[in-house]
C-alpha cells in the first residue's frame, strides 16, 4: 500500500451495492447511490490525549463498517477509488 494514515485516520474502500431491487429491477448506475458501507484497508496508530497517551484504534483491518454519507475524502489510490476518515465517521462494525 502506498499510502499509510496518520493518526486516527481510516483509509476504507467501499463495498459495492445490489445491482437488482427486492422486486428484480436492475438499476442503472446513473440512479444508485454510493453505498455507505465499506472495509477497511489501513488505519493510523490511534490518537493521542493531551498527555500524549495513544489511544487505540476500535476497527482493525479488515473489518467491514457502516459510515455517513457524506464521511471522509476521496483518494485514488494505485487505481483504486478509496476513502480517506477519521474513525469517529465510522458508525458501526457490520458483523
Amino acid at each position: 500500500m502506498a499510502l499509510k494514515p496518520l493518526h486516527d485516520r481510516v483509509l476504507v474502500r467501499r463495498l459495492e451495492g445490489d445491482e437488482k431491487t427486492a422486486g428484480g429491477l436492475i438499476i442503472p448506475d446513473s440512479a444508485k447511490e454510493k453505498p455507505a458501507e465499506g472495509e477497511i484497508i489501513a488505519l493510523g496508530e490511534g490518537a493521542r490525549k493531551d498527555s500524549g497517551e495513544l489511544i487505540p484504534m476500535a476497527v482493525s483491518v479488515g473489518d467491514k463498517v457502516l459510515f455517513g454519507k457524506w464521511s471522509g475524502t476521496e483518494v485514488s489510490v494505485d487505481g483504486d477509488e478509496l476513502l480517506m476518515m477519521k474513525e469517529s465517521d465510522i458508525l458501526g462494525i457490520l458483523s
